[in-house]
């Protein structure tokens, strides 16, 4: 049984969020949580927001026992680009790229044949 949870265009760069993500790759539910909780990064507490989302989605949509869950997917992807002007000297502009991304995280119970 999977369940998974996606937040789209978060404000956050794909590669400041991946460096979280890769930390919590393939552990169970709660010790990701505990991890996640301690680390200072913004994206700590937006992937720990999306993880929690998909643990409710198990538990409430699929009646799966929290306890057995782990991440068996987590990715980043990177979203579009927000795009600004900032006023520079003598009358020229310089382009500003804000970043955005999409998080998808997949939990799985059955450790030992899902996870072949």
């Amino acid at each position: 049984m999977q369940v998974s949870a996606h937040l789209r265009d978060i404000r956050l760069s794909a590669q400041k969020a991946r460096l979280i993500v890769d930390k919590v790759r393939g552990q169970r539910v709660e010790v990701a949580l505990d991890t996640l909780k301690f680390l200072p990064q913004k994206a700590a507490l937006i992937v720990s927001k999306v993880l929690n989302s998909a643990i409710a989605n198990a538990e409430n949509n699929l009646g799966a026992d929290i306890d057995e869950l782990y991440i068996k997917e987590i990715f980043v992807n990177s979203g579009s680009n927000f795009k600004r002007v900032r006023p520079r000297a003598k009358g020229r502009a310089d382009r500003i790229t804000r970043p955005t991304s999409h998080i998808t995280v997949t939990v799985a119970d059955n450790e030992t044949e899902e996870r072949d």
